[in-house]
């Protein structure tokens, strides 16, 4: 049963900020784009680079890796429809950033 939980707050993601949180197993990476907070899966599915430490550009983040780049509110890709990586549910009680979690 999906339930959010606080993954981070507000003042560990700065504007134009990343985290990557690991919860019950899986990788989280939480990005904030001009004041708006997203969560999606931390891990690229090209190889398994950490997308929290990859290079944020407006809504596109780059895996630094091998630069796959993920847009971090929908998480499609220019590479086309096929790839995407998962993206979670975000919402802010308070200084709590709360996550709805799979």
């Amino acid at each position: 049963m999906p339930k959010f939980v606080k993954l981070a707050t507000l003042g560990e993601l700065p504007v134009g900020g990343a985290k990557e949180v690991e919860f019950d197993g899986r990788v989280y990476a939480l990005f904030n784009v001009e004041g708006a907070i997203s969560a999606i899966d931390g891990i690229c599915p090209h190889q398994g680079g950490p997308l929290a430490d990859g290079q944020l550009e407006g809504c596109l983040v780059a895996c630094p890796w091998h630069g796959w780049e993920f847009n971090v509110q929908t998480g499609a890709t220019p590479l086309g429809p096929r790839i995407k990586v998962d993206v979670f549910e975000v919402k802010i009680e308070g200084d709590d950033v709360l996550v709805l979690v799979p």
